[in-house]
């Protein structure tokens, strides 16, 4: 290797050296990670547009290649491909788990731990958040696990009635 490469390689381990006295251990594995991140990326992105430019689209130009023309029935959207709003349960659920993970939470830190009124809020306040969240994935699981069960039955009902007609 050359001088220059050793030179760059000393800076290098350097800025490393210095940047874990500052950040510590932790601070710098945490910086190689997004730079990582932000590197393949990049490069993912450069890699793409690259092979977008590189790709022939056009397969009806390639000799005897030739797709069979196939007849898609149109059909109409069901339900759940439509959307809308999931119902009054749901902020109505978010509501009750954010008021239930709020006061178990705030009742939690002041039981268990030493901590002021003012933490005990704040962290009251962070249950609340996660209890809501919960509330609203749970009422939505339910909302769709109701409407798809519900179509479901719907299509059985007609195809039965389809097949009983004479």
């Amino acid at each position: 290797m050359r001088l220059v490469t050793y030179s760059w390689l000393v800076v290098l381990v350097a800025v490393a050296c210095a940047a874990i006295t500052w950040l510590g251990i932790a601070g710098w594995l945490a910086a190689v990670v997004v730079l990582a991140s932000l590197a393949a990326h990049v490069a993912g992105n450069a890699l793409g547009t690259k092979m977008r430019e590189a790709t022939d689209r056009d397969l009806s130009r390639r000799p005897g290649f030739r797709l069979p023309a196939v007849a898609v029935p149109i059909t109409r959207p069901t339900h759940l491909e439509r959307s809308g709003s999931l119902g009054r349960l749901v902020p109505v659920s978010a509501a009750i788990g954010g008021l239930c993970g709020g006061v178990c939470g705030t009742w939690a830190l002041v039981a268990f731990t030493t901590c002021s009124w003012a933490g005990a809020i704040i962290g009251g306040i962070s249950s609340a958040v996660i209890g809501g969240l919960f509330g609203f994935l749970g009422a939505s699981f339910v909302e769709i696990l109701r409407t798809s069960l519900r179509e479901a039955i719907a299509a059985e009902r007609r195809a039965a009635a389809a097949n009983h007609r004479p």
